[in-house]
């Protein structure tokens, strides 16, 4: 009962019901919600401050950016739901905060844009090397089995694509990323394809920041080509699976491309399918299955491999490991 009247009195100020209302339509930062609202930025993170500490908005640090979004579950997470809903859209005040909040996603839309496009040359490169995303896509659904799951992370999460494939399986999914820019450009996508159970925070996948055996299924698609240590993103995986959870890679299998460690980053020129069990099983996974996607010409192109792992239920018996390769 305190909570609820802490979370009430919250509200119950015009400019903190105005940023409930906007938050209501998608993650901001302070400076963003300083431009829609037309006030200081020391009275508006006081006034996130007060709604943060009701457990009615949550904090997500971005390197030097800070997004503040309703939180995502809970009765703080209906509450402000319903007092965004019940905002009267002929409200002036709200008419203008929305005029301006579609000025201001405009321009984090045209600036994420801008990046893409600066990537996507070089993106389009490489997926010219391997079979077409359609396929690969189609057969991480197949390797993941039907779910469906309540929690989905994917690691690395670039466009916000994977996230996309798997909206339908998937209650809740969260993309995570080192990239602030990469991220922006997620945020676009799921936001234009209406996947309003999806979110994107940075994060670094050696320090994921969920606690142990909270996720159904974690998505690691073209990643971990370009880590030091892929064994340590994996163990950090595993390390939040629920038990029964899904660990799903997609990469490359071994190749001799080595303009793509000079001109695109690349640390690691593929994967073998003993490099990618012993990292899964010293990981405490079970490797279950496993599949190599490949191009129709194979001379001076990329087979793409898909693994999946698994966590042992609770109190299941220990089983020796065993693969099913299978071939696209």
């Amino acid at each position: 009962m305190d909570d609820l009247v802490a979370q009430l009195k919250a509200l119950a100020e015009p400019t903190r019901l105005r940023i409930a209302s906007l938050l209501a339509r998608g993650e901001l930062t302070v400076s963003e919600l300083v431009q829609v609202l037309g006030q200081s930025q020391p009275r508006v993170s006081r006034h996130l401050k007060l709604l943060t500490d009701a457990h009615l908005v949550e904090r997500l640090p971005e390197g030097a950016y800070v997004f503040y979004r309703l939180v995502a579950g809970g009765p703080g997470h209906r509450l402000a739901g319903v007092i965004g809903e019940l905002a009267p859209p002929d409200d002036p005040v709200l008419k203008r905060d929305l005029d301006r909040l579609e000025t201001v996603k405009t321009a984090r839309a045209a600036a994420a844009e801008a990046y893409f496009q600066r990537a996507a040359e070089d993106w389009d490169r490489i997926r010219a090397l391997h079979l077409s995303e359609d396929e690969v896509e189609a057969a991480m659904r197949d390797a993941a089995g039907s779910g469906p799951f309540e929690l989905m992370i994917d690691v690395g999460v670039g466009t916000g694509r994977i996230l996309e494939v798997f909206a339908d399986r998937v209650g809740e999914g969260i993309g995570v990323d080192v990239n602030h820019a990469m991220l922006n450009v997620a945020r676009l996508n799921l936001e234009r394809a209406g996947l309003t159970g999806a979110s994107v925070r940075k994060a670094d996948v050696s320090a994921l920041p969920f606690d142990d055996q909270t996720a159904d299924l974690v998505t690691v698609h073209q990643v971990l080509h370009y880590l030091d240590d892929p064994a340590i993103a994996i163990a950090e995986c595993a390390r939040v699976l629920k038990p029964g959870g899904v660990l799903l890679i997609a990469d490359f299998a071994p190749h001799q491309l080595e303009f793509l460690k000079t001109e695109h980053a690349h640390r690691r020129l593929g994967f073998s399918d003993q490099e990618i069990t012993d990292w899964v099983e010293s990981a405490g996974l079970e490797l279950r299955r496993r599949a190599s996607l490949h191009p129709e010409k194979p001379e001076n192109h990329l087979t793409v491999k898909i693994w999946a792992a698994r966590r042992a239920p609770a109190h299941a018996p220990a089983k020796p490991t065993r693969s099913r390769e299978e071939s696209a």
